[in-house]
């Protein structure tokens, strides 16, 4: 339970060291996934996500074909920007459903199984991403805190030392004050 409980910490801070590129622009993302999100994926059943992927292959195949149909049938002179951009957008939808194994995600993270369990489950896997991802956050924002704190300190020193070196200076005030000069003509 501690290396549980103090590994993710430590790991937080070599990360956070990391990005502190990015934490150090005006304008910075958090760059993990929310842990919200992490945590419905481990609320998640993955048979009916593998059907929904399967389903979207099968659609992926059949617009596929279609658009082949479609290419052959057309004229050269109207088949140029619809076979430009349909290629795009299939080379685009079939990238995203790349087949992925969840075993060798789970090798690539090093996560290993609970006693007594054959393998890894997607909720095993996301509630320790989860638990990640939240610590991660919690440390982000501290560090993003102070990054901040530094930069209004610096700004608070660079506008007092800029009071201090005044360029102007006030002249006292004459006790006559101001002279007007007559002329008779």
């Amino acid at each position: 339970l501690f290396t549980i409980r103090t590994a993710p910490k430590a790991f937080c801070r070599t990360s956070l060291h990391t990005t502190s590129n990015t934490l150090m622009r005006d304008t910075c993302v958090f760059p993990l996934p929310e842990p919200h999100d992490l945590f419905q994926a481990s609320q998640m059943k993955f048979e009916d996500f593998q059907k929904d992927l399967t389903r979207h292959r099968r659609d992926l195949r059949a617009c596929s074909a279609e658009v082949e149909k479609v290419c052959k049938l057309s004229d050269q002179d109207n088949l140029q920007p619809f076979k430009e951009k349909m290629e795009d957008f299939l080379a685009q939808v079939t990238h995203l459903l790349l087949p992925f194994s969840f075993l060798e995600l789970t090798v690539f993270f090093s996560v290993k199984p609970k006693a007594g369990e054959k393998e890894v489950s997607p909720n095993t896997f996301f509630s320790i991403w989860h638990d990640f991802s939240s610590d991660f956050k919690e440390q982000w924002k501290k560090e993003n805190k102070s990054i901040l704190k530094e930069r209004l300190k610096a700004a608070e020193e660079c506008f007092r030392q800029a009071k201090e070196k005044a360029t102007y200076s006030v002249k006292p005030k004459h006790a006559t004050g101001i002279l007007w000069k007559k002329t008779l003509t």
